[in-house]
């Protein structure tokens, strides 16, 4: 199942996508709220995902085309990112293989939808794309072991973790550089993990930018996968519904090729990751 966020009447609601047509959620489960924290919670997935499968076919549809997309999780309570997890991205840029992830968090004012422009802050020049794979949990969890860590996971998107990386690297917390609003991409839907029989880690993922490849890796390269991640989590903070982790990003980002490359205005940036989708942006300068 792929489920997509929507402006629908004025307000933020949760869908799921068959072909080019989309199911709003509230019309396939009476009493569902249209909020997507409270209806991602009120689901239940993964458990939840074959009772909601069967629903929807008598459900009414509406043309994708048209709708305005938002961010494949509007609001998340919590967006914990995971720094240095790739290890030929920890090499390239003359970091030690950590022992132990390094965790910081977005706010989020920072993410964009798929189709928005990002946007590069007229205070810097060094905008960089990050590919990345985004967990998106659909139950609270807290203590989870890494053999029942998936279990708690709703489904899976792709995310341009965009990087301020003068501002990151202002001070030893990494915090300012990435919060800059609208540069984190983040969608075009979640895919629950029925769509992934092979698991979260092992899906190839690309960044393009204008055509150019210029990350192309694999999941199995992650120092700490998914499931480890979790339980590294989850012992220091409760996972909720709608909360979204941001994996890493493997080797191939901007500040470390020689010369640089950074995004700037006028720029297309994709985010590909194998079964889960593409994410499409644009760039655009701040006023």
């Amino acid at each position: 199942m792929r489920l997509v966020a929507i402006e629908h009447e004025g307000g933020p609601a949760l869908g799921a996508r068959l072909g080019e047509d989309v199911v709003l959620l509230a019309d396939a489960v009476p009493g569902l709220p249209r909020d997507p924290l409270l209806a991602l919670a009120a689901l239940g997935l993964p458990e939840g995902a074959p009772a909601l499968a069967a629903r929807l076919h008598g459900a009414p549809r509406r043309p994708l085309a048209g709708m305005r997309l938002l961010p494949a999780v509007p609001r998340p309570g919590k967006i914990i990112c995971i720094g240095l997890n790739y290890a030929l991205h920890a090499k390239e840029g003359n970091n030690p293989i950590p022992d132990y992830p390094a965790v910081f968090f977005r706010g989020p004012t920072s993410l964009a939808a798929h189709g928005q422009a990002l946007l590069r802050s007229r205070v810097s020049e060094k905008f960089d794309y990050e590919a990345e794979l985004a967990v998106v949990i659909g139950r609270r969890a807290r203590h989870l072991g890494e053999a029942e860590a998936l279990s708690c996971v709703a489904g899976y998107s792709c995310m341009n973790e965009g990087s301020v990386r003068d501002y990151q690297r202002k001070s030893t917390q990494w915090g300012m550089g990435k919060n800059f609003d609208r540069t984190g991409g983040l969608g075009p839907e979640i895919v629950t993990p029925d769509e992934l029989p092979q698991g979260p880690n092992a899906l190839r993922i690309t960044a393009r930018l204008n055509g150019e490849t210029m990350q192309d890796s694999n999941t199995s390269d992650m120092i700490f996968p998914v499931p480890r991640i979790i339980a590294i989590l989850s012992e220091a903070m409760t996972l909720e519904p709608g909360d979204v982790i941001a994996t890493g990003t493997p080797s191939g980002v901007g500040y470390a090729r020689k010369p640089p490359v950074f995004m700037k205005g006028g720029d297309r940036v994709e985010i590909e990751i194998e079964g889960i989708g593409t994410l499409v942006n644009t760039v655009e300068d701040e006023a």
